[in-house]
């Protein structure tokens, strides 16, 4: 069973959150304080998919890069208890064009950012803390594993989550946990963050590799 799809929908809820800028006021949640001034983020990740009966279906591990405004980069491993690890996913919003490599089957699939992700979290990637509320219903939740946790509905019916949950210990994402509208769950749990640090340029760019099928076409500038 191909979990691309799954896959694709946690990176860009991932990227969204972080990738947004919110002023916190007193009283607000933890990711209103962990939003605030975050510009670039870095970070390890496992992940973890479980199905509608909570039987895991994919494990697996890789890496996530955002950049403000408009850039991320998710590249995915799964591992498979037969065969180690498997070719993987790569996904990168270059501010223009989101692009989605499946080493695996050789392909890559192109779509202009907005017309990919609208109606979908990725869409605050460049938005403002007045995005994030009007999309996003966000409260906080009761503490628990030694996390403080926040809520996240989206309004609209059209997203690709039903909700999620961002646990947090001493001010940094440590879980993130989404809920899809198949039921399936994805927990990420993330390691070795790195806030505003310096971003390579070139890691948030994108050229297909020789050989490959390329689905869609670019925009350029």
């Amino acid at each position: 069973m191909r979990l691309s799809a799954v896959c694709a929908r946690a990176a860009v809820f991932v990227a969204a959150l972080t990738g947004s800028i919110v002023h916190a006021e007193q009283g607000g949640t933890a990711l209103d304080r962990y939003l605030n001034g975050l510009t670039s983020l870095q970070a390890a990740f496992t992940q973890t998919v479980t199905d509608a009966k909570g039987n895991q279906v994919e494990y697996g591990s890789g890496t996530l890069l955002v950049q403000r405004p408009g850039r991320f980069r998710w590249d995915y491993v799964p591992q498979s208890k037969n065969a180690g690890s498997q070719p993987g996913q790569l996904l990168v919003a270059d501010g223009r064009n989101l692009w989605f490599y499946d080493r695996e089957l050789a392909q890559v699939t192109v779509k202009p950012v907005a017309a990919a992700l609208s109606a979908t979290p990725v869409m605050l990637l460049s938005g403002s803390a007045t995005q994030l509320r009007d999309s996003f219903e966000i409260s906080s939740d009761a503490s628990h594993d030694g996390m403080d946790w926040v809520r996240v509905k989206p309004h609209s019916d059209e997203a690709d989550f039903s909700n999620a949950e961002l646990g947090f210990a001493r001010d940094q994402l440590e879980r993130m946990i989404i809920h899809d509208r198949l039921g399936q769950t994805v927990q990420l749990d993330f390691s070795h963050a790195v806030r505003n640090g310096r971003v390579d340029p070139s890691e948030l760019q994108f050229k297909p590799p020789a050989g490959v099928d390329v689905i869609g076409t670019a925009q350029s500038e």
